[in-house]
């Protein structure tokens, strides 16, 4: 390791610009002796006094978000910890070997397939002591006197948990052996994953920055429940352990307002300051503690530091000048790692020699003295008394900077190393330096078969670990599968039937309207109204949902202290205390964290809600795309509402609002079930179907609907297809029975009624009869069809499944045409699937969108009538059923430009 670059000596008198070192002393000895006499808060009332009567009398104090690089917690102010220290060492010691082992086993197991199976050693390394405070003095497991703490894990420490859940007798050595092999159904996922563990994980955790943000809405979401009179939360508290490097990602950071705003005092947010992220420093050149102080001060949380362990108290209480003060203020991050990577010697050398009154300090003490000095992180005594100052605090959002050495305890092979992040694999003696490190009673003869260490049931560890779980309730983590709680859904007809019958002569609505309107009559039921969390984000008018504020409320925790300016009308925006609405302004993620602390209420909270998220289609899958994913991991149960969807249906918003594939991309999350309806009835059925599986029925599925803004005539329920449209498919108008010529028109949303068009033109212009089909999902038409080709597939002597499009298409003859408002491969899907032989087109609006009227985008994107009609003729055309003059006359008649400009690229 290169030598650290000399400093010169630090010195508070050195201070520039002092004209007068004595008075300048004299204010000081005041300032020690006031907090002496009456304490520190005593001398933080005087100073913010001063500083106020400072500014008053225009005296420019620069503001500072930041306090000294030490303990936010006094040694004299720390409250004790009641544990067994020696046995809590004694556990977390076999803990990381444990952890240790089972990583290195996914690795060294498997040559014929790489050998390299991942996972990871060093977080949990830095994180043992904080973990182990948690589990044995301060999380509850969910009784009928306390909800349960909802403890967000650092996703790479997840080996560190799985160590404890097995010493706890919840998980066995065979499935630690199959950590990262799950195929064959023994194994333990790579990370916090609900879906893969559905009785242990409870929040998916690892794809980095989502942690943070969703605990900070699922605080807030305790406070809703708690306030509508759902379920008591009052006990509840939210922790969420996060990486230093890790809070560099925009979502981290991007709520922490919030939480200050609404006085989260059941929000704790543990940040482990190891300082290096995957691949090197977070702030080589700076501290990042201090940087995140200063981010959460500002911000108005309550900010505690737990930077040095017991070992420095004594120079600390000796720096009389300061001086060790300073030169740890001084002292880059960079370098700290560096530190850490060598050996006492070197920390004397390049820390304490920076000022000769510190190497007079330590001259005592020797290079393994030096080297013991530890960090507050893993100190149990001073994590414990954090931990107690954080549970404690009131009125507000705690956040703990902890510092703590990344690979702590793994020596050479990875401790305080830029490479300790990828350390999947150690070598015999690194092993055994771990051993030894941490006197696990494992022999040299069993050191090569690797093997996991747990005590006796009746030793005194074993006898301690289960006392103290036992003591909070039980295990942790766990997850409930379902609530406890049956809520019936009533019939469709009972609770939809105005969404269901045609629209009166001359009335048009929108599918977004028919939305709204189902959700009204969904509120007004006795049973589910209340259970109804209708989230948004700042676009209710768009959506023409105004109507809600006056109704149901904003919920605000402090009211509505002041008087809207829209107070003397009848939809006016009205907050309250018990509001059943989140309202969360410009911000797609916080409501999409607020609509996953909703979906999986009935798990975390043993209380079934039902969560209605609308936002703009553009602005879902593909701005907040990460988050729906871990929703679907943590088997999320509720509605997502993409609105104002389709390429040409927004008009005038042109590229940046225009959403052509968003539910391209709903299809690859395996538990969203996705529609594209075009009509209320067929929104009022997908809508019952969804509260009948995910309320009702209890299943783990979420449902994804796109809505138009486009109002048009409704033609009412045909009885008997609410099944078809379920799967996908119905037959929405045939076509004249006596006309020989016939083709299949397909649509969805907004371009179903194109097809509609196009059917008239076919008959009248053409003599050619089109069956028109609704196809409000082609994403479940493949999904069906996908999954009777693999049942074929491994049953090749059964008889053989017919897809549901194949069903449907198999008596209506002729060439098929798919159009939709969305690119291309959206109904390409389906090919497969459709009678042998049939001749398929496909019409879709591949390309960056623009803004005009629907009519010029239709045209410009080759979606509409005309285009449909051409498409029917050539499938015609290709049969031999019609000469291909017919093409020409076509184009001809209806004005199509042959020769302009399209590019896919474009």
């Amino acid at each position: 390791m290169a030598a650290l670059p000399e400093m010169q000596p630090s010195s508070l008198s050195a201070a520039a610009g002092d004209a007068d070192p004595q008075e300048t002393r004299e204010w000081l000895d005041a300032l020690d002796a006031l907090i002496a006499a009456e304490g520190p808060q005593r001398a933080h009332f005087v100073l913010e006094s001063l500083i106020a009567e400072a500014r008053q009398n225009g005296v420019d104090v620069p503001f500072s978000a930041n306090t000294a690089y030490v303990n936010t917690i006094a040694t004299d102010d720390e409250v004790r910890s009641p544990g067994n220290v020696e046995i809590e060492e004694r556990l977390r010691a076999y803990m990381r070997w444990n952890a240790m082992a089972m990583v290195v086993h996914a690795n060294r197991l498997h040559p014929a397939d790489g050998g390299d199976l991942g996972g990871h050693m060093a977080s949990f390394a830095s994180l043992a002591t904080m973990y182990g405070t948690g589990f044995n003095h301060f999380w509850h497991a969910p009784t009928a006197e306390h909800g349960g703490d909802l403890i967000y894990f650092q996703g790479h420490s997840a080996p560190g948990i799985y160590a404890r859940a097995y010493m706890e007798g919840r998980l066995t050595e065979e499935q630690l052996l199959h950590f990262r092999q799950e195929v064959g159904g023994k194994g333990l996922s790579s990370y916090p994953h609900p879906k893969l563990m559905p009785n242990f994980w409870q929040f998916s955790t690892v794809s980095m920055g989502l942690g943070p943000i969703m605990a900070i809405y699922q605080a807030r979401y305790l406070k809703y429940l708690h306030a509508r009179g759902i379920a008591d939360t009052s006990k509840r508290k939210v922790w969420a352990f996060c990486g230093d490097g890790e809070m560099d990602e925009p979502e981290a950071l991007g709520a922490v307002g919030l939480a200050a705003r609404e006085k989260l005092d059941n929000l704790v947010f543990v940040i482990n300051c190891n300082l290096q992220r995957l691949d090197g420093p977070v702030r080589g050149n700076g501290k990042i503690i201090q940087e995140l102080e200063a981010e959460f001060r500002g911000s108005g949380w309550n900010v505690i530091k737990l930077i040095w362990g017991s070992y420095w108290d004594p120079l600390l209480a000796r720096d009389k000048d300061g001086i060790l003060r300073q030169v740890m203020m001084d002292v880059l991050d960079g370098d700290y790692q560096a530190m850490k990577a060598n050996d006492g010697a070197f920390v004397r050398k390049h820390f304490f020699g920076r000022d000769p009154r510190l190497l007079k300090m330590v001259e005592h003490m020797s290079d393994e003295d030096i080297w013991r000095l530890n960090r507050g992180g893993h100190d149990p005594q001073k994590v414990y008394a954090a931990f107690h100052a954080a549970a404690n605090h009131q009125g507000g959002p705690t956040v703990l900077l902890v510092k703590t050495i990344k690979g702590y305890g793994m020596g050479r092979a990875a401790e305080a190393r830029n490479v300790a992040h990828q350390v999947k694999k150690l070598t015999d003696e690194d092993i055994r330096e771990f051993r030894d490190r941490f006197n696990i009673p494992v022999p040299d003869s069993e050191l090569p078969k690797l093997p996991f260490f747990k005590p006796a049931d009746d030793t005194p560890e074993m006898k301690y670990l289960m006392e103290r779980r036992k003591a909070l309730g039980g295990p942790l983590p766990q997850r409930r599968e379902k609530a406890d709680e049956h809520l019936p859904v009533p019939d469709l007809k009972e609770i939809f039937q105005p969404m269901l019958e045609a629209t009166a002569e001359g009335r048009e609505i929108s599918t977004t309207q028919a939305y709204v309107r189902c959700l009204n009559q969904l509120l007004r039921d006795k049973t589910l109204g209340p259970r109804v969390v209708p989230i948004l984000v700042d676009e209710t008018r768009t959506f023409g949902m105004e109507g809600l504020y006056r109704q149901i409320g904003i919920y605000a925790p402090e009211g509505q202290k002041y008087t809207p300016v829209d107070r003397g009308e009848v939809m006016y925006y009205r907050e309250d205390k018990q509001g059943q609405i989140l309202q969360e302004g410009i911000n797609e993620a916080g409501g999409m964290c607020s609509w996953i602390a909703s979906a999986t209420s009935y798990s975390h909270s043993n209380r079934i809600t039902i969560p209605f998220y609308i936002f703009y289609s553009m602005f879902g899958f593909q701005r907040i795309g990460d988050l729906i994913w871990a929703a679907g991991d943590m088997l999320a149960r509720g509605f997502l509402l993409g609105g104002t969807s389709g390429r040409t249906t927004l008009n005038g918003e042109g590229l940046q609002h225009e959403d052509g594939h968003s539910q391209v991309m709903a299809a690859n999350v395996p538990n969203c079930i996705s529609y594209d309806p075009t009509f209320a009835h067929e929104v009022a059925v997908i809508l019952h179907a969804g509260l009948k599986r995910m309320v009702e029925n209890q299943e783990n599925v979420f449902y994804y609907l796109t809505l138009l803004n486009e109002n048009y005539a409704q033609p009412g329920l045909q009885p008997g297809t609410e099944e078809q449209i379920l799967k996908g498919m119905y037959l929405c108008k045939p076509g004249k029975a006596e006309v020989k010529q016939r083709v299949q028109l397909l649509g969805s949303g907004s371009i179903l009624r194109e097809s509609l068009a196009a059917q008239q033109l076919l008959e009248s212009d053409w003599g050619v009869a089109a069956d028109v089909w609704s196809c409000p999902s082609f994403n479940e038409l493949a999904r069906d069809g996908k999954a009777a080709e693999r049942w074929n597939l491994l049953h090749p002597t059964d008889k053989p499944r017919v897809p549901f499009v194949t069903q449907q298409l198999d008596k209506h003859a002729g060439p098929v045409v798919a159009s939709t408002d969305y690119v291309r491969l959206f109904a390409e899907q389906i090919r497969p699937f459709l009678p042998k032989g049939r001749n398929y087109r496909v019409l879709g609006t591949d390309g960056f969108g623009r803004s005009d009227t629907r009519t010029e985008l239709r045209r410009h994107f080759e979606v509409d009538r005309h285009y449909i009609v051409l498409a029917a003729l050539r499938g015609l055309v290709d049969e031999g059923a019609l000469p291909a003059s017919k093409l020409t006359e076509a184009i001809a008649k209806y004005g199509i430009d042959t020769e302009k400009v399209f590019s896919l690229y474009a």
